[in-house]
């Protein structure tokens, strides 16, 4: 089978999940970092902990106030400090 065919058959198979013809095989569900219970655990200001994100206040500010969630990397990075909280300071150092 080919990669085009594959993808074929994956792209049917999400139509027929999102029109309710079948079930999905797997869920994945990720827990959304509370960023600010992390943040305030750090003892760090939100300009402190962008800056060691990678990232802007206001983009903090968002996740806090939960208007938006991190996502793809980020959401990765905040599960390592979460359970890592000594992870934080080497990511800052750079």
């Amino acid at each position: 089978m080919s990669i085009f065919d594959e993808l074929q058959t994956s792209l049917q198979e999400a139509v027929e999940i999102k029109q309710g013809k079948t079930k999905a095989s797997r869920i994945t569900r990720h827990e959304v970092a509370d960023v600010r219970a992390i943040r305030a655990k750090l003892h760090v200001s939100q300009a402190e902990f962008a800056s060691a994100m990678g990232t802007s206040v206001d983009t903090i500010k968002s996740w806090e106030a939960k208007r938006r969630n991190p996502t793809g990397l980020a959401a990765k990075v905040l599960a390592t400090i979460q359970d890592n909280p000594a992870f934080f300071n080497e990511l800052a150092a750079h």
